[in-house]
C-alpha cells in the first residue's frame, strides 16, 4: 500500500475535488483499479487504529477496559464498511431514477461512493483520536454533499438538470447509511452484552 498517494489523494479530493475526480475518472479508464483496495480498506484501517489509539490514550492505559475498546472499533469499522457497500448498492440500485439516465454503473458508483467517504474517514479518524472533536464532526461533514456535486458531473456525468437531485440523494446515503449501521451495531451490541 503506497500510502503517500493515499494521502496526496486525501489532500486532492478534499482541497479540489473537480481535479480528484477528473484524475479518478482517467485512472478508471486507464487502469481499473479497485476503489477498496487502493482507497477504502486502507482508511477504514486508519480510523480503526486512531480509534483504538484514542481510546487507549484518552482513557490512560491503567483504566482502559479492553471490551469496550475492541466493541467501539468494531462499530466503526461495520458502520463505514457496511455503509460504503450498503451506500454503493443502493445508489447503483436506485440512482439511476434521479440523475435520468436508464441504468447506473455499478462500478462508477462504487467510486463516487469510496472518494466521497474521504471526508467522513478524515473526519472520523480525527474524532477518534480526539473524542472531543466529534461536534465538529457533524458539521463538517456536509462538506461531502460539495465532493459529490462535483463528482456527479465529472465521473458519473449526470446531465446539468437532474444533478442537484442526484447530489442530494447520493450525499444523503452517504451520509445515512453509515449513522444507521452504527446505531444497529450498538442496539445489537447492547442487546447481546445486556
Amino acid at each position: 500500500m503506497d500510502y503517500k498517494k493515499l494521502f496526496a489523494r486525501i489532500s486532492v479530493i478534499l482541497t479540489n475535488p473537480e481535479k480528484a475526480w477528473t484524475e479518478i475518472k482517467t485512472e478508471v479508464e486507464e487502469d481499473d483499479a479497485s476503489v477498496q483496495s487502493s482507497f477504502v480498506y486502507p482508511m477504514i484501517a486508519l480510523c480503526g487504529t486512531a480509534m483504538f489509539v484514542g481510546m487507549l490514550f484518552g482513557n490512560g492505559v491503567a483504566a482502559i477496559n479492553l471490551q469496550l475498546v475492541l466493541t467501539k472499533c468494531c462499530g466503526l469499522f461495520v458502520s463505514l464498511f457496511g455503509g460504503f457497500f450498503l451506500s454503493s448498492y443502493l445508489l447503483a440500485k436506485y440512482g439511476h431514477r434521479f440523475s435520468g439516465t436508464p441504468q447506473s454503473d455499478a462500478a462508477k458508483c462504487q467510486q463516487l461512493v469510496g472518494y466521497s467517504m474521504c471526508v467522513i474517514f478524515v473526519l472520523s479518524f480525527f474524532s477518534g483520536l480526539f473524542p472531543s472533536f466529534f461536534i465538529l464532526r457533524w458539521i463538517l461533514q456536509f462538506y461531502l454533499v460539495y465532493i459529490v456535486w462535483e463528482g456527479t458531473k465529472v465521473l458519473m456525468e449526470v446531465a446539468e438538470s437532474h444533478r442537484l437531485s442526484y447530489t442530494i440523494v447520493a450525499s444523503a446515503i452517504i451520509l445515512i447509511a453509515p449513522v444507521v449501521l452504527s446505531k444497529l451495531f450498538a442496539w445489537m451490541s447492547n442487546l447481546v452484552n445486556g
